[in-house]
């Protein structure tokens, strides 16, 4: 089995170089030919000078600098379609993924699957983290239609063929997860270790997991419209039950209750039109950026002396 390893990489400075010092004592011992990407994301540190360091010690090490930073999961797609080997293994570059663990991966993938996440055993964050995570992962579950996928990882493993899958993706909203279902429905997780962060902070906040929860709805899914028709119809036979309520009062009694109901009735009616401009509007704005000709990511330079920004 050959392997290309893909680390995304911001405010890695601290933590790349002892990460590569432990997949060079993993990587021999699991596969015959490998190498390692290391995709950095306009850190604004000095990740790329520590990149360069790693590429001129290593040569299975090749360094991508983005000409800025993208998101992880942009970051990810450019070392996707890098990557040499018949297997890729993804992992963050903060030392919670033990390379140590990538053997459980491959062992799994090898049983007949395509993609393999690695579970923690335990989860080391705090609520608001795991609240955001859940929210996430049942949103591209949902997409999917595969309750394993609600068990996907930054740490995973898959078989690189996939990418022919979304080769011609073009936009500036990525996300791995929801577009990985588009080659294959075979997947699996395992359990591994995680250690926890002893470098900085996680660069994910609750503001940003629901946005990528959101994402996942309205870039990869027609699910909120879908949604917005069902809502539309039972507030229009609930307007229609109000409507012979009304016809009924008025020839029982021969008057209708007045400005209460008629209130009830317009913020409801109102706030269910509000809610399906708003799905139609998340919509509209991934169509929007999805043709405005945004590319997901521009690589600036690699350690091998190439980058979108030197061609003419």
């Amino acid at each position: 089995m050959n392997i290309s390893v893909v680390i995304p990489v911001y405010n890695g400075a601290k933590t790349i170089e002892p990460l590569v010092q432990r997949l060079a004592a993993v990587l021999p011992s699991l596969a015959d030919s490998y190498e390692t990407i290391l995709v950095v994301d306009g850190s604004p540190d000095n990740s790329w000078e520590v990149v360069e360091r790693l590429a001129q010690a290593y040569p299975w090490v090749r360094g991508i600098c983005l000409m800025r930073n993208f998101g992880q999961h942009n970051a990810l797609l450019c070392g996707v379609h890098a990557a040499r080997h018949e297997v890729i293994v993804t992992m963050d570059d903060d030392l919670q993924h033990p390379p140590e663990e990538i053997h459980r991966l491959l062992e799994k993938l090898d049983e007949g699957c395509d993609v393999v996440y690695g579970m923690p055993r335990k989860r080391p964050h705090a609520w608001w983290r795991v609240l955001g995570s859940v929210l996430t992962k049942w949103a591209i579950g949902l997409v999917a239609g595969n309750k394993v996928l609600r068990n996907v990882q930054a740490f995973r493993a898959f078989r690189t063929h996939l990418r022919l899958a979304f080769e011609g993706y073009q936009g500036p909203e990525i996300m791995l997860d929801a577009m990985l279902p588009w080659g294959t429905n075979r997947f699996a997780s395992v359990e591994v270790d995680e250690s926890p962060r002893t470098v900085g902070v996680s660069n994910y906040n609750l503001r940003k997991l629901v946005r990528m929860a959101l994402l996942v709805l309205t870039n990869f899914s027609t699910a909120p419209l879908r949604l917005a028709s069902v809502v539309g119809f039972f507030f229009t036979l609930f307007g229609l039950i109000g409507l012979a309520y009304v016809v009924l009062v008025y020839f029982a009694e021969g008057s209708v209750p007045g400005f209460p109901f008629l209130a009830s009735a317009i913020f409801i009616f109102g706030g269910a039109q509000l809610f399906a401009l708003g799905i139609i509007g998340e919509y509209l704005a991934r169509l929007f950026e999805r043709s405005s000709g945004r590319k997901p990511y521009v690589v600036l330079r690699t350690t091998d002396g190439e980058g979108d920004a030197e061609r003419p």
